[in-house]
């Protein structure tokens, strides 16, 4: 191959890198996907710490990943209209993916998962939220879930004592 081929080569390659096209362009992509994979990992790292089965690295690639596709959606040129299409697809995949971690029992009463597959799609849409340029609705979404898992579960329990302490009025009875 001739000089004249190489620098084709060379062209082409620097043609198929050009789609960032400046430092504010570089700079706003890494700020969102950073954002989105660090707000994912924060909601990851609550639900392994309760050992659950989707933990940090899944969380912080659903967010990634949704910021990703929103991004893409907004470089290509797209109109609302089809970007709208883009999130929609979005929620629906997602919801695939967490309704495989949706385990059901014996019983009605035995249904499990359920917590961590509205997490992983709030994880989600808090990566669509960093995607988008929502940086301050990703934050806030991601700090109310937060709340959401750490509160609710003392919530619970407070409101499930006082059930406990009801007497049961034949105890300390004698028995035929």
């Amino acid at each position: 191959m001739g000089s004249g081929t190489w620098q084709e080569v060379a062209q082409t390659i620097a043609s198929e890198f050009s789609d960032l096209p400046d430092a504010a362009q570089v700079t706003r992509i890494l700020l969102r996907l950073t954002l989105a994979a660090l707000l994912g990992g924060l909601l990851g790292i609550e639900r392994e710490q309760k050992g659950k089965a989707a933990g940090v690295r899944t969380h912080m690639l659903v967010a990634m990943g949704a910021a990703l596709f929103v991004l893409l959606s907004q470089q290509s040129g797209m109109e609302d209209d089809a970007v709208s299409r883009v999130i929609q697809g979005i929620i629906a995949g997602i919801g695939f993916l967490g309704a495989g971690t949706i385990l059901k029992g014996d019983n009605e009463d035995k249904v499990r998962g359920l917590t961590t597959a509205a997490g992983i799609w709030l994880t989600a849409a808090i990566g669509v939220a960093a995607g988008m340029g929502r940086e301050s609705t990703a934050v806030l979404s991601t700090l109310l879930a937060l709340a959401v898992f750490a509160l609710m579960p003392r919530l619970v329990r407070l409101l499930e004592k006082p059930k406990a302490l009801v007497v049961d009025e034949t105890a300390g009875q004698d028995k035929p």
